[in-house]
């Protein structure tokens, strides 16, 4: 029993899939659309001669428009994680990726392997869906940690502005200005906001419920409350600093301490799979005799939700609630 070569192939044609959808992304788009680009994209398309209405009423597009697609067949799974990540193909567009990107795999499993037209064409859709899922998700995930990063120090440099005397609205420009993406733009579209009536503690509290950030909602209410009630604002949001550094703080010392268990259950599920690879490698007959029994492919599938679900259990044990 030898590791056949058509997995391999399946697997070399989806990571090059998957590299594809970054490329067709960096390429419409450009690379201020990637989120460690210094300048942020606001700045960029306002220096491109765009005006403040238009880069304002593009960027609320990208912003919204995937939750609004939800009743989209397929497109469900994708819209939440999409919206986090901002990502600013539309719908159709994203669609129209998944297509081409399972023509392209299609082609790849038609030249590479000699399967069935009917395994072809479902693997193929697998992988074009499955490479823009896994893609989104990285997104998203890189995109919420770099915002929760960038916060804490939004924060303290909006109370640096209004101790020197800048009004409100001065504090979120400067932020605007000086923190790259994606705080810097999400900041920006809040100032352009204010500028254009609306308040600016509603438009706070719309990107936290967006975003689902907990820190972020502390933010848009503590302005609220400034707003409503008065007092010193940068006073308060010098507290909130100190209280958003704390629990990230908390954060990170929770993720060092389960990290372990965490890498325990991803080794325990994965290394059965890497010592059945290594066994093939090293005798290629090992299970010939096994392979003709009954009992092997219940066996085989028994052992595989196993190791499943012991990736979930390993999940919830070290899933701490902060």
């Amino acid at each position: 029993m030898s590791v056949p070569i058509e997995l391999i192939i399946y697997g070399l044609i989806f990571i090059a899939v998957l590299v594809l959808v970054e490329g067709i992304y960096l390429t419409v788009f450009g690379k201020s659309i990637s989120l460690n680009n210094k300048l942020n994209r606001r700045l960029e398309m306002l220096e491109k001669g765009v005006g403040r209405e238009q880069v304002l009423e593009q960027l609320r597009k990208e912003m919204s428009q995937h939750l609004k697609s939800k009743s989209i067949p397929l497109y469900a799974i994708l819209a939440e994680k999409a919206q986090k990540a901002n990502i600013a193909f539309t719908p159709a567009q994203l669609i129209m990726v998944m297509g081409v990107l399972a023509a392209v795999a299609f082609m790849g499993l038609t030249i590479g392997t000699g399967a069935s037209i009917q395994i072809r064409i479902g693997v193929s859709v697998l992988m074009g869906i499955g490479a823009v899922y896994v893609w989104i998700n990285k997104k998203a995930t890189q995109r919420m940690k770099m915002i929760e990063e960038q916060l804490p120090d939004a924060v303290e440099l909006m109370v640096r502005s209004l101790r020197v005397g800048h009004p409100f609205s001065s504090a979120l420009n400067i932020v605007a200005k000086e923190v790259p993406d994606p705080l810097g733009t999400e900041m920006g579209m809040i100032a352009d906001e204010s500028a254009y009536g609306r308040d600016v503690g509603e438009a706070l509290k719309a990107m936290a419920e967006r975003l689902d950030m907990q820190d972020m909602r502390f933010l848009a209410v503590a302005v609220t409350i400034q707003q409503t009630s008065g007092g010193n604002l940068a006073e308060i949001l010098d507290g909130l600093a100190k209280v958003i550094r704390s629990r990230f703080k908390l954060f990170r010392r929770v993720n060092a301490i389960t990290a372990e268990a965490k890498w325990s259950g991803k080794f325990l599920s994965g290394f059965p799979l890497l010592a059945l690879v290594g066994i093939n490698v090293a005798q290629p007959n090992y299970y010939d005799e096994v392979m003709q029994t009954p009992v092997f492919i219940p066996a085989c599938l028994f052992v595989a939700g196993f190791l499943v679900a012991n990736l979930f259990v390993m999940r919830m044990l070290v899933n701490i609630k902060v």
